[in-house]
């Protein structure tokens, strides 16, 4: 059954229909073409509009937009700043011209967009893309007032903020939850749910297989493939499953896609295509239980999920916090990184797995490295490293770790290299608390193998707060790097305490600040205790359960298992726990 256009898609295109030459129509209906995920209907109407209108900056950011959805982000610069020549004083274009420039690399101008547009309407949701970006430069300039503006607002309900931006905040898991549900609120008023499936005969469900789907933008060489890619190898060998994956990102042509591609029954391109598209597409394949594996993130559309195109929908594994969405059943999780306690503060039914809900590629080889000196860093000493994104090395974790290097002669800290000027204002931080700005090394990103190979150089990862190392964690403990980290009070203050956990190396999730500082120092002091760590943790690798992929999808094929029967049976979502032995 086709879906019905939306409401506003219909209205733009009645309204062009009256007045074919009104440049403000075109621009409307390039706008809800956009709201609808066409970009390149929306392209066309915004050009239309230019052409009746040369120079119109509405139009002019419309087409931006589009072009921005097509991955032409040169051009989308291009036309965004065109916009903003011609509205100098439009806060809206100023921000969607710091959306482009974050992504052609103009990591300081994207900064004056922003800092631009909050001077011209500074309101909590344009304070929040401000903040956020901030974070990423380590530009710390206003950041307690700029928090407790949009934490105030979020509160309140007076603002819709993107919840992955709020998860950098030191805020609570309750305060996540309404950030969430404000943000899906916006988004159930301006989407149409798909019609009601037609019900299947419940002897023809018995006879075929539970047929389950991913929904991403990060199948490919992403840190979602990369986590992804030998559980869904290990759960093809589950005959009664049958897995299709809905990639919204373009085949990379990456050797994690390929893996990919031969793992799953059939992966599935609906990359830039309409919101209504994909959710059909999801409808008419049959998926019983889909997973949303991008949530709040960039690059994700809740708008599909909106629509209802599964009967189960899971908030799984990128999104470290509640949807806060009415068309999301259950979060799959583990009772560490999600415990009970927390339960109030998430919209879905609780769904656990017995063992860390966070898988990892586990046929990942690790080359050897090169020597120190090849990378920048020292012949000797400890090297403490964090290769956490800029953002979540915030004032508060920096000084921590800064804390660390002072008791422990020698050391450096190793650190993911940030972008625009990030790297130097850490620099300065440094030096400004008394400690020499080269015992930073800056690390660029790197290929995975590469990545892996320089891991090994790394004695102890300093983890953030309150946002945890996730992939980063994996990868290091993988590597062979013990992860340091201070477990929260939110599923993203968490997850590496998780990893630990289930290793059995819960002597690395401390208390406090200060339980933190003096562990980092007392193994940065004594070389053979953290020897011994290291060697214990290599021991844990390949023992404790944590990092077995076959295990993982006998146990992922279990409570998806249980949730299906429960909706076959006429029973609503309920918390479950997978008790299979881990």
């Amino acid at each position: 059954m086709p879906h019905r256009d939306d409401p506003r898609r219909l209205a733009a295109r009645r309204a062009i229909e009256r007045e074919p030459r009104n440049a403000m129509a075109w621009v409307l209906l390039a706008e809800a073409e956009l709201d609808a995920g066409d970009a390149n209907a929306g392209a066309a109407a915004a050009q239309r509009a230019i052409m009746l209108a040369p120079g119109h900056p509405e139009a002019l950011a419309r087409l931006g937009y589009a072009q921005w959805m097509q991955g032409r982000h040169a051009e989308a610069a291009a036309s965004l700043r065109a916009a903003s020549r011609n509205a100098p004083n439009h806060p809206g274009i100023a921000l969607w011209l710091g959306h482009v420039l974050e992504d052609v690399g103009e990591a300081e101008a994207a900064n004056d967009a922003y800092t631009h547009a909050y001077r011209l309407a500074p309101d909590p949701a344009i304070a929040a893309y401000l903040l956020a970006w901030r974070r990423r430069l380590c530009d710390w300039r206003d950041l307690d007032r700029l928090t407790q503006q949009v934490r105030e607002a979020v509160r309140q309900g007076r603002a819709v903020i993107e919840p992955f931006a709020f998860l950098s905040e030191d805020a609570s898991a309750a305060e996540q939850l309404q950030c969430a549900r404000l943000r899906a609120g916006a988004i159930a008023g301006s989407v149409r749910p798909l019609p009601a499936s037609a019900p299947v005969a419940g002897a023809q469900i018995a006879r075929a297989p539970l047929r389950i789907g991913f929904l991403s933008n990060g199948f490919g060489a992403h840190p979602t493939g990369l986590l992804t890619v030998a559980f869904f190898e290990a759960l093809a060998a589950h005959s009664d499953i049958e897995t299709h994956l809905f990639a919204l990102n373009r085949d990379d042509g990456s050797e994690v896609r390929r893996r990919l591609q031969a793992a799953a029954h059939t992966l599935h391109d609906v990359a830039q295509r309409p919101h209504a598209q994909v959710a059909m597409n999801i409808r008419d394949t049959g998926i019983e239980i889909l997973f949303d594996l991008r949530g709040w993130g960039g690059g994700g559309t809740p708008e599909v999920l909106a629509m209802r195109p599964a009967p189960l929908q899971v908030n799984w594994l990128a999104y470290p916090g509640t949807s806060g969405a009415p068309w999301i059943d259950y979060v799959l999780a583990d009772p560490f990184v999600l415990p009970s306690s927390l339960a109030a503060s998430f919209s879905e039914r609780l769904a656990w797995l017995p063992r860390c809900f966070q898988p990892s590629d586990t046929r990942r080889a690790i080359p050897q490295p090169q020597p120190r000196g090849a990378y920048g860093l020292p012949e000797h000493g400890v090297v403490f490293c964090c290769f956490n994104n800029s953002y979540k090395l915030n004032p508060s974790s920096f000084s921590r770790a800064l804390a660390v290097l002072a008791q422990v002669e020698g050391s450096v800290l190793w650190l993911l290299s940030g972008p625009g000027s990030a790297d130097a204002r850490l620099r300065a931080a440094a030096q400004a608390a008394g400690i020499d700005a080269s015992r930073l090394v800056f690390m660029p990103k790197q290929p995975q193998a590469e990545y892996l190979a320089r891991l090994q150089h790394a004695d102890l990862f300093l983890d953030t707060n309150p946002y945890n190392a996730h992939t980063t964690a994996s990868d290091a403990l993988w590597a062979g790097c013990p992860v340091l980290t201070r477990p929260g009070d939110t599923f993203a203050a968490r997850v590496a305490g998780s990893l630990n956990y289930h290793l059995g190396l819960d002597e690395m999730n401390v208390r406090d600040d200060a339980e933190y500082i003096a562990l980092a120092t007392a193994l940065g002091r004594d070389p053979e205790r953290l020897s011994a760590l290291r060697a214990r943790l290599r021991e844990r690798v390949t023992t404790s359960g944590l990092f077995e992929m076959t295990a993982f999808a006998a146990d992922f094929a279990s409570i998806v298992t249980r949730m299906a029967e429960r909706r076959r049976d006429g029973l609503a979502p309920a918390d479950l726990a997978d008790t299979a032995r881990s």
